[in-house]
């Protein structure tokens, strides 16, 4: 037996980009390819990576949100690094509710499928990227402009949430502007990460966030690379954690002396995200690999303008 079949792409994400904490985030062109088709039994082929390949797989229980996965073959092929900072989770949450919408031609919007990916997650700066592409600011569950809280998931019926206000601001990548980043071999977990955030925030970090990130998506908007460059900096998590990825830290560190706008660890780390003028040219690159040798891969990827996709 065959029958529906549907590929889905969805973008690495880099989370929040020095002084945006749970905000603000941004697609790379680096991607997870999910193909689904109804073959009249379940399987699930990892595509090389060390995954559950049951129902409990990320993908496969996302997509059983809306639907049931009973007759349907997962295939997955994927760029994003596990437990790097660089929105692996996100991506799987997507790419399961979007080929589930479009496989069985639910017809849900892409703001009723974000509001949900947003549930499953947990936080919505990663699957905000992930969904729509670009830069995105997205504000945490809870914050004031949500105006009333999704409806419960009817699995039988195949329906998700409708809109509850949280949608985020999309901004499109700024001119001139590349990623760079630097993957290092070790894993952080996000449980480890958020572990590490103490409980209080002196008020003069909290300001000099604000100011940075007011600065930073001015600076994205515009393509202006000063505002960006004042723009990266951070005083809330990126010091709190600096023990989990120490070799990370420094470089975000000494990104300018070798000719990057600056820096800014990716997530929960411990990837590290340069942000580079597009005529940095080949020496940013090989400082950058000298740095890293022996602990990580060093990889351009583009920030991208696209979010999650389909083809049939």
């Amino acid at each position: 037996m065959s029958g529906r079949r549907r590929i889905v792409r969805v973008p690495a994400t880099s989370a929040n980009l020095g002084p945006g904490y749970d905000v603000l985030a941004a697609a790379v062109a680096i991607e997870l390819e999910l193909e689904v088709e109804e073959t009249g039994t379940y399987g699930f082929d990892p595509g090389g990576l060390e995954v559950p390949t049951g129902r409990e797989n990320l993908l496969v229980s996302s997509f059983e949100r809306l639907h049931s996965a009973d007759g349907i073959s997962f295939r997955q092929r994927s760029e994003i690094p596990l437990a790097r900072g660089l929105g692996s989770s996100a991506a799987a949450i997507v790419a399961g509710l979007v080929a589930a919408d479009h496989l069985f031609e639910l017809g849900h919007s892409r703001e009723a499928l974000f509001e949900l990916a947003c549930e499953i997650e947990g936080h919505p700066d990663n699957v905000a990227a992930a969904m729509f592409g670009g830069f995105t600011v997205a504000a945490p569950e809870g914050a004031p402009h949500r105006v009333s809280a999704p409806d419960p998931i009817d699995v039988a019926a195949g329906t998700a949430p409708a809109s509850g206000g949280t949608l985020p601001a999309i901004i499109a990548p700024p001119e001139g502007v590349e990623a760079i980043l630097v993957i290092p071999a070790e894993e952080v977990s996000t449980a480890d990460a958020r572990a590490a955030m103490g409980a209080e925030l002196p008020i003069g970090d909290a300001v000099h966030n604000v100011a940075a990130a007011a600065n930073l998506v001015l600076g994205i908007e515009r393509s202006d690379l000063t505002l960006i460059e004042r723009g990266l900096s951070d005083r809330i998590h990126q010091d709190r954690r600096a023990h989990l990825f120490p070799r990370s830290i420094e470089l975000v560190a000494a990104a300018r002396e070798l000719g990057a706008i600056g820096a800014t660890i990716s997530g929960a780390g411990p990837t590290v995200l340069i942000w580079s003028h597009w005529q940095s040219g080949s020496g940013l690159l090989e400082g950058l690999q000298e740095r890293a040798e022996g602990w990580a891969e060093v990889r351009r990827a583009p920030f991208s303008p696209h979010g999650a996709r389909v083809e049939l």
